[in-house]
């Protein structure tokens, strides 16, 4: 769960509950972490010397486990993005206990009070990660950027870096990155506006306590450094997504857009923040003018990312052009191995068909088998998410019982109608009957309980007039 902070710490009895209700581990069994200290002495052999690249890496200061350093150069007008990933791969062989362990998981799972990691911190925090305090092997991929932000893997290769700097979102300056780290991101910018890529990246929340007692659910603003990173590993994923389909093998990312329900129950869930969302707009020109800054389209934000269907994994298949909405275009995942199991096999994958080589069969093999096992990850990352988000909720109204709150329904089912608080990020249920998409209610905040996770309203009456129709803001799923 990276979408939530709890600096304050009112939700730490919460969070052991949700640990223990969805079975977080708590660490590794006993021949994994043996296994892991063992992988962590292996030396590279297959590994050329890059150690003369001036690589670095830029995340969250707090990050141990990182899984790419990068280094930019220019090639006349293009530019080549030399992107270093984790080489998992060298450390962890198929059917030892921690690739066994590794394939139960599927995925790290993260809460705002820590993370249950896919490899044991032995691996994930020091042998495979990153860090800048000696020779690390990795994974090389060249990506080369042309003017218009078109990308093409140019080679990738096992290789010893060494970063130069860890360097931090909120504390990077201009001049500790490559010079054309601005100019890169831009490029692929540029090519996304072209393809009309809908890649909405909200910001963190957080749960504030408020000076005059009880807490509330803020949004941290996303850091250019962030958005400006973020494209760096999107260049990467898309290239080797590219390779992979042209050499017709490959597991892809694919997502279909939000169908026309999902759209509408948006327009309702904009017009309860007020936000205008012109009816001959669609949902892909009014997201790109959306600001995260503003509290409201920050929560609209989010709601655009949960309307519709999960991305979800798909293995080659002929005849099948597997396509993924939010980002138009062919998508791989690549360049998260430490945190992703499916990363893994792609990385191997790309490294066979950029040399020349057969795809492993290891690799085929295991891209039949990873949708099943990356989805019940994703499953069981989504609800926890979602308790957590319930959790949140409960303390920040915790206190407030009895009071009224202005909502406005975004869509009714066999369950009921599911509201909108019109000035809190904050979805729920209520029975209401007659209500309609689109109706203004006035709801009773009946209960508010962190230790169930849940809170309870009851509709009091039918608002009187709404402001004309808007656009974009809501919170949570459900």
């Amino acid at each position: 769960m990276r979408t939530l902070v709890d600096c304050s710490g009112a939700l730490a009895q919460g969070l052991a509950d949700i640990r223990l209700r969805f079975q977080v581990p708590d660490g590794f069994p006993a021949p994994v972490l043996v296994a892991a200290e063992a992988a962590s002495r292996r030396a590279p052999t297959e590994h050329r010397d890059r150690t003369d690249r001036p690589f670095v890496t830029l995340d969250p200061a707090t990050s141990t486990d990182l899984d790419q350093a990068f280094a930019i150069e220019r090639a006349g007008e293009d530019l080549l993005l030399h992107y270093a990933i984790a080489d998992v791969g060298w450390f962890v062989v198929d059917g030892d206990p921690m690739d066994e362990e590794a394939w139960r998981r599927g995925t790290s799972q993260y809460l705002p009070d820590g993370k249950a990691p896919l490899y044991p911190p032995a691996l994930s925090e020091a042998a495979a990660s990153l860090l800048p305090d000696g020779p690390r092997p990795a994974v090389i991929f060249t990506v080369r950027i042309d003017a218009q932000g078109q990308v093409k893997l140019e080679g990738a290769e096992r290789a010893i870096i060494r970063s130069r700097a860890k360097l931090a979102y909120d504390s990077v300056r201009a001049a500790d990155l490559p010079p054309d780290f601005g100019e890169l991101a831009a490029r692929i910018r540029l090519a996304e506006d072209r393809r009309g890529a809908a890649r909405v990246d909200p910001p963190e929340q957080e749960v504030a306590a408020m000076i005059w007692g009880g807490y509330a659910l803020a949004f941290r603003p996303r850091l250019q450094s962030e958005t400006d990173n973020a494209a760096l590993s999107l260049a990467a994923n898309l290239a080797i997504a590219d390779a992979l389909l042209a050499h017709r093998t490959g597991l892809f990312r694919v997502m279909p857009a939000p169908d026309e329900k999902a759209v509408q129950r948006l327009r309702q869930t904009a017009r309860a923040f007020g936000l205008q969302w012109p009816e001959m707009e669609t949902l892909d020109q009014f997201e790109r003018g959306l600001r995260p800054e503003d509290p409201k389209e920050a929560a609209f934000m989010l709601a655009i990312r949960r309307a519709g269907e999960r991305a979800a994994y798909v293995p080659w298949r002929e005849g099948q052009l597997p396509w993924h909405a939010a980002m138009a275009a062919t998508y791989a995942h690549a360049t998260a191995p430490l945190r992703r199991l499916a990363d893994r096999y792609v990385v191997e994958a790309t490294l066979a068909i950029a040399n020349g080589r057969p795809v492993p069969d290891s690799a085929s093999r295991a891209f039949e088998r990873l949708p099943r096992v990356m989805a019940a990850a994703a499953s069981l990352g989504g609800q926890i998410e979602s308790a957590v988000i319930d959790l949140a909720e409960a303390v920040m109204l915790r206190g407030r019982e009895g009071e009224i709150f202005p909502a406005i329904v975004t869509d009714v089912d066999e369950r009921g109608a599911r509201m909108q608080l019109r000035d809190l990020p904050i979805v729920a249920r209520v029975k209401a009957n007659g209500a309609a998409p689109g109706d203004a209610l006035c709801v009773r905040l009946l209960s508010a309980d962190p230790a169930k996770q849940r809170v309870e309203f009851a509709a009091e009456h039918q608002a009187a007039a709404m402001p004309p129709a808007a656009g974009a803001a809501a919170a949570p799923h459900r």
